[in-house]
């Protein structure tokens, strides 16, 4: 177990010298804060704009605070599916292609210690930027439009964060199978999307997909209540992310010990 916090540690420190504990969180927090902004000083910005005909009037109805809220997740589940995969797509491949996986598994360091460690320093850095960002929209949403129950964030944060948890883990996946981090995210990428396409599509036929959780949570912030077929999502989240872990282990030991 000591070998596994040592292995934490360096990949905690390794973010720091990355600076990815400044810039993943910022990011969060601009995408967070980008459509209560937007929303609110819309009439403003259009003013500004101008050329439109004298006497123009425009009224644009005011969103609810859920609705202000949901987009905020609207752009985690776009924009910030980008940043987890572009911030974890090399968090494997980069050590395999320079030859450092290689210098620490002859400690000898465990294959299962090794993964698990990126993956719970990925997880953290994941979870801490995502809660700074989505806390940061949920006061701007209250500031400017309506204060959204704080039990309702808090379900749906974890709610969102388990769906983000499973794009880092796919990522994770392809980490062991490439040597190449463009290759990894390009896959990876692909994958989420086309999961969500046809989640969106056949919604009746995938009602347990991960990809349903952001549309169950609109439904939980609109209705204060959680669709029956989230929990069932839910479960089969956390099975994929074990089946994927585990798959990761068992593709990266077999690649190391065949090269």
């Amino acid at each position: 177990m000591s070998q596994w916090f040592t292995l934490l540690q360096k990949e905690l420190l390794e973010m720091t010298r990355n600076f990815k504990w400044i810039w993943v969180p910022i990011t969060f927090i601009l995408l967070g804060v980008m459509d209560p902004l937007s929303t609110y000083y819309l009439p403003q910005i259009l003013d500004s704009v101008g050329g439109l005909p004298e006497g123009t009037v425009i009224e644009i109805p005011t969103p609810s605070a859920a609705e202000i809220l949901m987009m905020s997740i609207g752009q985690y589940n776009m924009l910030g599916l980008l940043i987890i995969v572009l911030t974890s797509m090399g968090i494997i491949a980069n050590e395999r292609k320079s030859g450092v996986a290689g210098l620490i598994l002859v400690k000898p360091v465990k294959y299962s210690s090794y993964i698990t460690a990126k993956w719970t320093g990925a997880l953290i850095l994941l979870w801490v930027s995502y809660f700074i960002g989505f806390l940061v929209s949920w006061y701007y949403v209250g500031i400017l439009f309506d204060w959204v129950p704080f039990t309702d964030f808090i379900k749906s944060f974890f709610a969102f964060g388990i769906w983000l948890s499973l794009v880092l883990t796919i990522t994770l996946f392809f980490n062991a199978f490439f040597q190449s981090p463009g290759v990894v995210g390009f896959i990876s990428l692909g994958v989420v999307i086309v999961l969500n396409l046809v989640s969106s599509m056949l919604s009746h036929l995938m009602e347990w997909s991960p990809a349903q959780i952001s549309s169950y949570i609109g439904t939980f912030l609109m209705t204060n209540s959680f669709p029956d077929e989230m929990l069932p999502a839910i479960i089969v989240t956390f099975i994929s992310m074990i089946l994927l872990v585990v798959g990761s282990i068992y593709v990266f030991q077999r690649k190391e010990l065949a090269s």
